[in-house]
């Protein structure tokens, strides 16, 4: 397990729910973090959770739907003249149709993909090939374990795609210091998971953490659970 103090983390969808799960988590560990929501406004809870923590914290904004706002997003991370290290992948929407599975739209398949996939290898296209110039990184990006749901359809096929995505760009990165994984959060109550979902979004640490803190020759393409994977418990505390 590496040490993470004074690395840089990038959080998509940190401003709530298992995002700022996750930056609070890395906090923890002494690593930098970049908060990232629809507005700089929205990551104010986040801050005030982080206050506590002698670490550098930092906000982007934008809409991850929208490739232009995407780019720029990408533009306010390097502006702030930082190494990325850690990006964790975790921003996703869903669009459910309970009463009738055949009511997806095309607008809503396209913005399940834009959010979930398309923002996602942006990303990675953005900061992985620094992180292999520089000889370490993680990514992790959030997947699901959802399945025969098709009420959840446009989600569900777009967390498929991260998982194919991921599969085939850790290809690129065998022989580097770069792992890619995928994280799932499991089923939290969250905005996105609603309230009668089988877990407290704080359930997902420690075990979230657990792809940032892989070794350079450890998992590369792999599946972690945050509610499975078993961490020391006293590591956050």
């Amino acid at each position: 397990m590496i040490d993470l103090k004074g690395k840089n983390a990038l959080i998509t969808g940190s401003s709530r729910g298992v995002g700022q799960q996750i930056a609070l988590g890395l906090a923890q560990l002494g690593c930098n973090v970049i908060l990232h929501g629809r507005t700089i406004e929205s990551n104010t809870k986040t801050l005030d959770l982080l206050e506590k923590y002698t670490v550098n914290k930092y906000c982007v904004a934008g809409e991850l739907s929208d490739e232009g706002q995407v780019n720029d997003i990408i533009k306010q991370v390097q502006d702030l003249g930082l190494q990325i290290d850690i990006l964790y992948n975790n921003a996703a929407i869903m669009s459910p149709y309970y009463e009738d599975y055949w009511k997806h739209t095309w607008e809503d398949w396209m913005e399940s993909f834009k959010v979930n996939v398309m923002a996602m290898y942006s990303l990675c296209r953005a900061f992985v090939p620094a992180m292999i110039e520089n000889g370490f990184g993680r990514v992790i990006n959030t997947t699901s374990g959802i399945m025969d749901q098709p009420e959840l359809a446009p989600y569900g096929a777009s967390k498929w795609a991260v998982n194919k995505l991921t599969d085939d760009l850790k290809e690129k990165l065998k022989a580097t210091n770069v792992r890619m994984n995928t994280l799932d959060p499991g089923w939290c109550r969250t905005d996105l998971g609603g309230s009668q979902a089988d877990h407290d979004v704080k359930d997902v640490l420690p075990g979230a953490l657990a792809p940032a803190l892989i070794e350079n020759d450890g998992p590369n393409g792999e599946f972690f659970s945050a509610i499975e994977h078993k961490l020391d418990p006293d590591l956050l505390k």
